[in-house]
């Protein structure tokens, strides 16, 4: 049952901010607001590029920004060095609001070294885990294969999933951190909790629609064609 007082954006990156950032538009990362309408609380996951048009954006809606959930530690989602770039995200929001920043436990020391985010602003998490935003519940799933402390966020049969899960495709295994074997898993065994119901929303626009059935995505996306390890590995053992 859909939860009355739920406050849900998907917000595209080029789009619906950082419009004049050609970076931020190549990427197409999409960063979410969970929040709750009674409390006028919320959340952003994955903050990057433009932090201070997305605490904006859920202003002008009448919410107050009162922490962040990350996905995994790739600079375009929390900030950081990129391809030569120095990215804004999470260091640069808590310039402009004092909030906890929830992270995966494996994942912390690496957010920590990639966004020079201070170890008391991080909250460690374990999967399981659940952090609420006024009355809202927001699951916390850990997905380890496109990064050690990858994590995705269950909230009202909507999956969040980072660089775990595509509509089409999934996270690359062939970074620093990565394991296809992991990710095997993380798709297969630990994503299977996700009924087929669920709404899939993904970390970037890569398909043409920005969202789909979990039923959907199990049915058509490669990736979920492998019946087994071995035949993963040899599929995708190299990355995406």
């Amino acid at each position: 049952m859909a939860h009355e007082n739920l406050y849900f954006r998907q917000l595209l990156s080029g789009r619906d901010f950082a419009v004049r950032d050609d970076l931020a538009t190549q990427m197409r990362n999409y960063v979410y607001a969970i929040g709750d309408s009674q409390t006028r609380e919320v959340i952003l996951v994955d903050p990057a590029y433009s932090v201070g048009e997305l605490v904006d954006i859920v202003a002008a809606d009448g919410y107050t920004v009162t922490g962040a959930l990350a996905t995994h530690c790739h600079p375009d989602h929390v900030g950081g060095s990129m391809m030569g770039f120095e990215l804004i995200g999470i260091a640069e929001l808590l310039d402009l609001v004092d909030v906890p920043i929830h992270v995966n436990r494996d994942e912390a020391p690496w957010v920590e070294r990639i966004t020079s985010v201070s170890p008391s602003h991080l909250v460690s998490h374990d999967s399981g885990d659940v952090v609420t935003v006024g009355q809202i519940d927001i699951e916390l799933i850990h997905t380890p294969g496109h990064t050690p402390g990858s994590q995705c966020f269950l909230v009202d049969q909507r999956l969040i999933a980072g660089d775990t899960l595509f509509l089409d495709g999934c996270g690359r295994t062939d970074l620093p951190g990565g394991d296809p074997e992991q990710m095997y898993y993380s798709l297969t065994q630990r994503l299977s909790k996700v009924s087929r119901d669920s709404v899939l929303y993904p970390g970037h626009n890569y398909s043409g629609a920005p969202s789909a059935p979990m039923g959907d995505v199990r049915d058509h996306n490669y990736v979920f064609a492998p019946t087994s390890v071995d035949q993963w590995l040899a599929m995708f053992g190299g990355g995406r």
